[in-house]
């Protein structure tokens, strides 16, 4: 095996675990709404399925193409290593999905945060809310001030008595609960994605380069 199938061998049992954490993390939230019927939702994001779709689905095949690398079979040509950095492409747009709807998620925070149903009747399932993210949003107050819920007169606003107090939640209630599993879980995605974009790029290269340079051969057998 060459220095470029034993890294490609690498880079697919390294998205076989990125891909499992991804799904994980994707199911937990959804689990929670599920399994328990009083309880309400967390969040929009995870039924966008961040990371079962894009850290997931999308990974699959760069990641099953990659792991044949091990076993020196469609990965041992240079068409094999061509088509790992081809399938890998995929891989990075799913990934850069997941990042896109865990910065948003981040940046929104839970539903307990934002809408005083609580229910996901007020999500709004648009690409265009990914296009909107604006960087400057992105200061995670809702999860550091002391509470999050506005008054019913003032939506999407804080208090000056809350504004000023910064802590981490206790999870003491159920809007702790929800801001410090929202927070886990799509931080969590966020590095995920961004580690399959590493590796995903990583293996781009050396795909590239295993065209260039070659693959091994099997040593002819002398009888």
């Amino acid at each position: 095996m060459t220095c470029c199938e034993g890294w490609t061998s690498c880079n697919g049992f390294s998205l076989l675990v990125l891909l499992v954490l991804g799904v994980v993390l994707n199911l937990i939230p959804l689990g929670i709404s599920l399994v328990e019927e009083d309880q309400n939702p967390i969040s929009c994001y995870e039924w966008w399925f961040p990371g079962i779709i894009g850290a997931g689905l999308m990974a699959i095949p760069a990641t099953a193409m990659s792991l044949a690398a091990r076993k020196r079979a469609c990965c041992n040509n240079k068409t094999g290593m061509f088509l790992s950095s081809f399938l890998n492409v995929i891989t990075i747009i799913g990934a850069v999905y997941c990042m896109l709807v865990s910065l948003q998620a981040l940046a929104e925070g839970p539903l307990i945060c934002n809408s005083q149903s609580n229910q996901t009747a007020t999500c709004a399932f648009s690409l265009k809310n990914l296009s909107d993210f604006q960087p400057k949003s992105f200061n995670l107050q809702w999860f550091f001030n002391g509470s999050c819920i506005a008054p019913s007169s003032t939506k999407h606003t804080i208090t000056k008595d809350t504004a000023g107090t910064w802590g981490i939640p206790s999870s003491n209630s159920e809007e702790d609960r929800h801001r410090i599993f929202h927070f886990s879980v799509f931080l969590s995605l966020l590095i995920v994605g961004s580690l399959e974009v590493l590796f995903g790029l990583s293996q781009i290269i050396i795909g590239f380069l295993g065209c260039l340079c070659g693959v091994s051969r099997p040593r002819s057998q002398i009888v």
